[in-house]
């Protein structure tokens, strides 16, 4: 039985799925090399107590973050059943920078706090306007909430373009290098990396059902799975994964997006493995663009989520087009 984001190749065969083992040996060396250059960059080199008290929690903070949009991500295109969908396609990036820029204009900081209830709000809205495409087992609910994430996404940035004309000027280039992406603030690293082994505990006990669902809703639903109730399952993972990793970094780009797409195409299909992958990729690939934007113009910091989008977006390209060749 094939997923519908199976690779295959050109011969009509289906990629073959990698070994546990392997794929472990790969995505953990990758985990640890990419801490390893997080921990080390800096014009001080190894010096303990600096990576102690300032390295060691922002890279606790990369992994988390990370880890959590590359589940949203995986969520995502699975409930959308397409593989383009990244964690901001149903507004919950949206409404939390809309929800931390408000909260900068009326109260000078609270980014964090604010970024959490407007991913909140951004849910319920989801939900209450989205509740019958959730519900229903044709092909044409992914589409339905793709056009509800995308309007909801539009009003959050109107809005959010808006609010910034508002935010004092002394905080206006924090603002922006937090609405790209940053890292320079994040202080719960250790909590974003719990919740992430918790999502990701959550998604491997569910991997039998989740790859059915993966088949489509009418399918799932003859094989006995409750599609609404997974459905909705996938969405609260995907946003609360969102608006914590948005409520601690900003919005970060195409972690979410590049890392499931990857790891399909490598053949990893299953959720079984998915379900650890995703997350351990995911924060790899984090490290090393916060380590990269931190050295690459010492002393002086990049915004991360530029990083991102530098080395995601051809890392995708060549991803794609290899897996259609």
């Amino acid at each position: 039985m094939s997923l519908p984001f199976a690779p295959h190749r050109s011969d009509g065969y289906a990629a073959a799925t990698p070994r546990s083992g392997r794929l472990a040996l790969l995505v953990g060396g990758l985990l640890l090399l990419m801490a390893a250059l997080e921990l080390g960059v800096g014009a001080a080199g190894w010096s303990w107590p600096l990576v102690r008290e300032l390295r060691l929690p922002r890279a606790l903070a990369a992994a988390g973050v990370g880890a959590l949009l590359a589940q949203a991500g995986l969520a995502m295109q699975l409930v959308l059943r397409n593989p383009l969908a990244d964690p901001y396609v149903l507004g919950a990036s949206g409404g939390a920078g809309l929800g931390a820029l408000l909260m900068l204009v009326l109260f000078g900081g609270l980014l964090g706090l604010g970024s959490l209830l407007g991913a909140a709000g951004a849910l319920g809205l989801l939900l209450l306007l989205g509740r019958r495409a959730l519900a229903a087992t044709d092909e044409q609910a992914p589409a339905q909430l793709i056009l509800i994430g995308a309007m909801l996404s539009a009003v959050f940035g109107a809005c959010s373009t808006l609010t910034l004309a508002l935010v004092p000027e002394r905080s206006l280039r924090g603002a922006v290098f937090w609405l790209v992406g940053d890292l320079s603030g994040a202080s719960w690293g250790g909590a974003l990396c719990l919740l992430a082994l918790v999502l990701g505990a959550g998604l491997h006990a569910a991997a039998r059902r989740l790859d059915r669902v993966a088949l489509g809703g009418e399918q799932a639903w003859l094989l006995g799975e409750p599609v609404r109730a997974l459905r909705l399952a996938l969405v609260l993972i995907a946003a609360v994964a969102t608006g914590a990793a948005v409520s601690q970094a900003g919005a970060v780009g195409f972690v979410g997006l590049v890392v499931p797409h990857v790891l399909r195409l490598r053949g990893v299909q299953r959720m079984r493995q998915q379900a650890w992958a995703a997350p351990a990729l995911g924060a790899a690939l984090l490290l090393g663009a916060d380590a990269l934007a931190r050295a690459v113009a010492m002393p002086y910091e990049l915004p991360v989520g530029a990083i991102t989008a530098l080395l995601g977006a051809p890392l995708f390209v060549v991803m794609l087009l290899r897996g259609q060749a």
